[in-house]
């Protein structure tokens, strides 16, 4: 964090901050924050829902990896 600050602490800065802003600079960073909290509990549904998918992909990996069917990511080649 900032300075040394807890996460609360940091928020209610931010949040004091902010208060001190005209109110459409307010609003338009109330609608951020709102739009990145839904954001992340979007991405945490979506993961959750897909759990069980990823770990059948992985395995899959694992598996074709072990059997030789894998080889090296050479990234000078992409």
């Amino acid at each position: 964090m900032g300075r040394g600050m807890s996460a609360t602490e940091l928020l209610v800065q931010a949040f004091t901050g902010a208060a001190q802003l005209p109110e459409a600079e307010q609003e338009m960073i109330a609608a951020l924050i709102l739009k990145e909290i839904d954001s992340e509990r979007r991405w945490n549904q979506l993961f959750s829902e897909s759990r069980d998918a990823l770990v059948e992909l992985v395995n899959e990996a694992l598996v074709a990896h072990r059997a030789g069917k894998t080889k090296r990511l050479d990234l000078d080649k992409l």
